[in-house]
């Protein structure tokens, strides 16, 4: 078994925080363990808790459109995973203990994996990941360099479903995402799009 399968496993049956109680699935995360761009986010939804997989309904479907715009998809090039990896109750922020707890899992998600280009979905992913002080739509579309990592925080897909007039600030985002991972990657990559 490998690293990452390994802890896997320890995700599907953790008990470190009251969340255990409440989900139906743990989420630890989907795509190409060997990825070179990792995408992380706040918490499983709904649609999550019940499938185990991150990113479904309409986030999720908006996600792999941005995705495929930019010539990337989960199976190939990235790495999808969360702050968290059970749904908080009503899909309410997850609280610092939550966080707290689930950190040393994505943590340890990272080493394994590896990316050179890491993307924070949505405020919380910032606050958490960065500085708890940061603001989303001031640092948007800013490379931070964090550990050897080039981290790129944009806003989640469900603040464009609420919101139309975000959809442009991310496309140019990952316009930024899909440069950096030619230069750093593969200078072939392939977007219709950009």
């Amino acid at each position: 078994m490998n690293a990452l399968e390994e802890l896997k496993q320890k995700v599907l049956f953790c008990t470190q925080c009251p969340l255990h109680k409440t989900r139906n699935n743990t989420v630890f995360g989907n795509g190409n363990p060997d990825a070179e761009i990792m995408l992380i986010a706040e918490a499983p939804g709904f649609y999550e808790d019940k499938s185990g997989i991150v990113f479904q309904g309409k986030s999720g479907k908006l996600l792999d459109k941005i995705l495929d715009a930019s010539g990337f998809n989960r199976d190939e090039h990235v790495f999808i995973s969360n702050i968290v990896k059970c749904r908080p109750p009503n899909n309410r922020e997850p609280n610092d203990s939550e966080k707290k707890a689930c950190l040393p899992y994505l943590y340890s998600q990272i080493e394994i994996i590896n990316p050179k280009i890491i993307i924070l979905l949505g405020s919380t992913a910032l606050k958490t990941m960065i500085n708890p002080n940061a603001k989303i739509t001031q640092i948007r579309g800013q490379w931070i360099n964090r550990k050897g990592r080039l981290v790129m925080p944009t806003y989640h897909p469900s603040a464009l479903l609420r919101n139309q007039n975000l959809k442009r600030p991310v496309w140019e985002d990952f316009k930024n995402v899909v440069a950096k991972y030619r230069e750093l990657v593969n200078p072939e990559h392939y977007s219709a799009h950009c």
